[in-house]
């Protein structure tokens, strides 16, 4: 790439094609070429990050180099903030890409079993069995492994290979041999019978056929795609779930009287009612009214903050109590909600792109083969003379080499893996998570939600225990979120409350049982020295304080925080086990930090990071990872989402919300700790799964092809010992399923 001065400029362009890193590679290579630009093309998320000049080249030549390299590339479209998604946070169509393979997948399976059945169990073989099995197996090597063939042509006119194109010639030689042998040699006779040979016997290739080999394989690999599709489909559904998040319209206050508006076509200086239980539309700053705004979608502070006229709002926050007037003052892109979402993309856009071990042999795996198998045809044309030898020892090395394995090695352990872990309650997105559990070593956890409950709790009580009763009463009436935490800390019925008045920002009042009753953080009366004491205990370790008083005497003190799990503390002991050393991460105070972080056996001193807001919460992640660290973090609210795409490895707890969900590499269902260090144990054990299977298969073929080119195996044993080969990666992945949480 040329240097060039000037203001640069940044797009993100929308990939089509790519079947495999290498793809990826090749993109990010012709981008980097042209002058003035410096791209990213991650394989992962199928899209190009490029900073460029304006001044040396514009977005159409951009595209046009992406095509000019044989992939389709466009500018995203604006997402829309009133897009369907589905309870699984998926597009409501499924893309016509993921229809085909589906289809393809399902028709190729139908057809190619009977064919495997046939020919690898000689007692159900029939006279003329053989044109049966061509019939159901064209079909298969021709239109199911169509997406093999195209991308093997689209590498080749660009002089690449990849394993497209390995499958794709195999596939081809299997075909086209069996054919043939069926036309030109004996295998068309009416009582042809498959038989075994150690040795690739001189004109014993011409009688046999290799049909089970090219549509089993298309098959095995089919699967493999499609799995592999629909996982990179969801990697957009954290922008989409974001965008979900806010109000989708307003009331504005046009002349004293309130019109519903959408809220795109809100501008700064409207202003709109929020009524109890509504989102606040935009950002803006309070005009009259006063409420409890519930944050916690946003900061994932548990304790909702009292607003005033004059206090700022935050779009899809949400008002707890009373009636807000509100003047938008920044809509549109510059919302907190928006940046937020930038944030994430931002962060996925930065992830290096999935390199599978498979994809990154194949660059010299294949063209090796392509040369073996050559070589062999025109050695055994050399010596022996005998075209039908020659292309028999040629076909066995083809056949040999046709990566099954290698394309079962990976799907089947993630397969079962997955599976196991969904009864666990951990999901895992996809193969490239796992490479991340291998070296992490660094955990920040998100403190409300995570380690905590993210609810309010009645944790203290001071004072004469009637005093509860009565103040439980009083809070009853009232719908903010310490009210609703007394009320569930006291069991039993309560007594009626009468004369109920809510006193914005200071409490509420009431009469029960004859008796007036106030509840707040100021009451009237002197506070006694050991409920005064108690309070600054309180308000040292982060947690709310309110006063109690019964006819005018202050007589108790009730404490609610938000209540640490009861599994948070072996939990973070089980992340030390596995060498993970842990970071409490919160927007929470220090005191409230503090006490938290000792509560699940952490020190306050230094492990813990407080009063970080959104933003902050990636620094602290990008600091940790400069700092040489492998970093996973753990969260469940939307604040947390940029820091979960932004980590080496993100573990979302399923209980939070959608966009934490798909912004993190691994959900934990569970709302509990202790399953995160269950998924990194998981993963780490499905990565050693996956790298024996990968061992195993790259050892069969390069064991095994020097064999075949040599005449020591004839295609069909070839073909019967890459089905063994599979078979032993799958019963290896298998061994998955006796995985227990610890």
């Amino acid at each position: 790439m040329t240097a060039t001065a000037g203001p640069r400029e940044e797009v993100r362009l929308d990939i089509t094609g790519m079947t495999c890193a290498s793809c990826a590679n090749r993109i990010e290579r012709k981008l980097n070429k042209v002058e003035g630009v410096q791209a990213s093309v991650n394989y992962a998320t199928e899209a190009a990050t490029v900073v460029y000049d304006p001044a040396a080249v514009d977005t159409d030549t951009l595209l046009a180099t992406v095509s000019a390299a044989g992939y389709s590339a466009a500018l995203p479209a604006p997402p829309a903030a009133d897009a369907a998604v589905t309870p699984d946070d998926e597009p409501a169509d499924e893309p016509a890409k993921d229809r085909d393979l589906r289809q393809r997948l399902l028709v190729s399976a139908a057809l190619a079993l009977p064919v495997l059945v046939l020919s690898m169990v000689p007692p159900l073989q029939f006279d003329n069995w053989q044109w049966l099995a061509l019939t159901l197996a064209s079909p298969v090597a021709v239109w199911g492994a169509w997406p093999f063939h195209r991308a093997a042509a689209v590498n080749a006119r660009h002089g690449a290979s990849t394993m497209d194109t390995l499958v794709s010639i195999g596939i081809v030689a299997a075909y086209l041999w069996s054919l043939y042998a069926l036309f030109l040699g004996g295998a068309g006779d009416p009582g042809m019978r498959m038989e075994f040979h150690l040795l690739a016997e001189q004109g014993a290739g011409s009688s046999e056929v290799y049909l089970e080999v090219a549509s089993a394989v298309t098959v095995f690999l089919l699967a493999g795609r499609y799995a592999e599709s629909r996982a990179k489909r969801r990697s957009g559904a954290a922008l989409r779930a974001l965008l979900a998040m806010g109000a989708k319209d307003a009331a504005v206050l046009r002349d004293g009287v309130e019109v519903r508006v959408p809220v795109d076509s809100l501008v700064v200086g409207d202003r709109f009612v929020v009524r109890p239980g509504e989102k606040v539309a935009t950002d803006g700053v309070v005009v009259s009214g006063s409420s409890a705004v519930d944050l916690s979608m946003l900061t994932g502070e548990s304790v909702p903050v009292e607003v005033g006229p004059g206090d700022r709002v935050t779009g899809a926050s949400v008002v707890a109590g009373g009636r807000l007037v509100v003047q938008a003052d920044r809509v549109g892109a510059q919302t907190t909600l928006a940046a937020l979402g930038r944030l994430v993309t931002a962060a996925q856009s930065g992830k290096a792109p999935v390199q599978r071990l498979a994809d990154r042999v194949s660059a010299v795996f294949v063209p090796v083969v392509l040369v073996v198998a050559l070589a062999t045809l025109l050695t055994w044309l050399l010596v022996t003379g005998d075209v039908s030898a020659a292309f028999t020892s040629a076909v066995a090395v083809l056949v040999i080499a046709c990566p099954c394995a290698l394309g079962l090695a990976t799907p089947t352990a993630l397969l079962v893996g997955t599976g196991r872990g969904a009864q666990l309650g951990i999901v895992i997105k996809g193969p490239e998570v796992l490479e991340s559990t291998r070296t992490v070593d660094t955990v920040v956890l998100d403190k409300t939600g995570t380690v905590t409950t993210g609810e309010m709790a009645l944790v203290e009580q001071v004072g004469d225990p009637e005093v509860l009763r009565l103040a439980a009463a009083v809070e009853a009436a009232s719908e903010h979120p310490v009210a609703r935490a007394v009320v569930a800390g006291v069991p039993g019925p309560l007594p009626e409350v009468v004369d109920f008045a809510n006193r914005p920002g200071l409490g509420v009042t009431g009469t029960v049982e004859g008796r007036r009753v106030e509840v707040g953080r100021h009451v009237q009366g002197d506070v006694p020295e050991e409920l005064a004491a108690a309070a600054s205990r309180a308000a040292d370790a982060g947690r709310t304080a309110v006063l109690v008083a019964v006819e005018g005497e202050v007589r108790g003190l009730l404490v609610v925080a938000d209540a640490v799990r009861p599994t948070s503390r072996a939990a973070v002991q089980a992340l030390r086990d596995l060498g993970l050393s842990p970071v409490l991460l919160t927007g929470d105070g220090p005191g409230a930090a503090a006490a938290v972080a000792r509560e699940v056996g952490l020190d306050p001193a230094t492990e813990v990071v407080s009063g970080v807001l959104p933003e902050g919460k990636v620094d602290v992640v990008a600091d940790l990872q400069e700092r040489g660290r492998v970093v996973a973090m753990v969260g469940d609210g939307v604040n947390d989402a940029a820091a979960l795409a932004r980590a080496d490895l993100g573990l979302a707890m399923g209980t939070g919300t959608d966009v934490a969900i798909e912004a993190g590499d691994i959900t934990l269902v569970r709302a509990d700790l202790a399953a995160a260090a269950d998924a990194v144990r998981l993963s780490r054990r499905t990565l050693t799964t996956i790298k024996v299977n990968l061992v195993w298969a790259f050892a069969y073929n390069v064991a095994l092809v020097p064999l075949a080119a040599l005449g020591f195996l004839n295609p069909l044993l070839a073909g019967l010992a890459m089905a063994a080969s599979s078979v032993l990666v799958v019963t290896n992945s298998l061994r998955l399923r006796r995985f227990a949480a610890g």
